[in-house]
């Protein structure tokens, strides 16, 4: 288990269960943020055996809060609520079946003040399921 695993997830996101759509912080590097979720049959966004495409938006979102969380955590700050400002280029290639463990990437493009832009890639294993762009302000 590396030192990221180690962190309750719980500890660096504002959502409570049953809304929390991530299991773990897999890497945290100021560019790059992991996150990984086991889709389990009693999640609130599974339907018919899937997580809904609004559960892997949900879980894109937490895993850009998990990395404010951190960073939060490091500088013994409260962690501060982001609110997302635009959604673009969404695309879903299928949607992950129970079971399925998803590891979600988002990868900062650029931060200007309290605005910050980024990239993310949700996979399966090696399969890319989904990737969007983001625009992330922060309230203090």
């Amino acid at each position: 288990m590396n030192e990221f695993e180690k962190v309750d997830i719980h500890t660096l996101l504002p959502q409570q269960e049953p809304f929390v759509m991530i299991d773990r912080l897999l890497h945290y590097d100021p560019v790059r943020t992991v996150t990984s979720l086991e889709v389990r049959a009693d999640n609130i966004f599974v339907d018919n055996g899937h997580l809904s495409v609004a559960g892997i938006n949900e879980n894109i979102a937490q895993t850009c809060a998990a990395r404010m969380g951190y960073i939060s955590r490091l500088s013994g700050e409260r962690v501060k609520i982001g609110v997302i400002g635009a959604i673009t280029g969404f695309s879903v290639n299928r949607t992950p079946l129970t079971g399925e463990v998803l590891t979600t990437a988002i990868d900062v493009v650029q931060e200007v003040y309290q605005v910050t832009l980024v990239h993310a890639t949700v996979m399966v294993g090696t399969e890319i399921i989904a990737e969007t762009d983001l625009k992330i302000a922060l309230q203090d």
